[in-house]
């Protein structure tokens, strides 16, 4: 069932904080990957916790990301990654030729109410479920 190697593809996600979109597009990708997919996401300037209208929001879906921790970028977690997809950190992300890289323009849910990060939420998963298609072809 492997597609070119039995390596699964990985992919990073980058904010300033990791503690809003980032984490957000993370707990989708691997709830809507199903483990096809390796996760990993990480901020330039990690918050101390996750932002708690975010937290709710993705419970509002059934996805509990209560015990996720912002991480620092590392050049390791890039180097790593086939796909680093950026939300707002601009220049401060490394890069690397040979590697996939996307700019996701997303609001900024830092300071905001749920209500405010719905929508955020929303455009994210949209943009979870096309970049697996594009990942694993024959994921249905």
């Amino acid at each position: 069932m492997s597609y070119e190697t039995t390596k699964k593809p990985s992919v990073l996600f980058v904010c300033v904080h990791n503690a809003g979109r980032s984490q957000m597009a993370a707990a989708f990708l691997t709830t809507l990957g199903k483990g096809e997919i390796e996760v990993r996401s990480a901020g330039s300037q990690p918050a101390d916790k996750v932002n708690p209208a975010a937290v709710e929001a993705m419970a509002e879906l059934g996805i509990d990301m209560s015990a996720e921790i912002p991480k620092v970028l590392t050049t390791e977690a890039v180097k790593e990654s086939d796909v680093v997809i950026t939300m707002g950190c601009g220049d401060e992300c490394p890069y690397f030729p040979g590697k996939r890289y996307e700019d996701w323009v997303l609001e900024d849910p830092a300071g905001q109410g749920v209500e405010a990060v719905r929508p955020i939420r929303d455009e994210i998963k949209t943009r979870i479920e096309g970049l697996i298609a594009s990942l694993v072809p024959a994921a249905k």
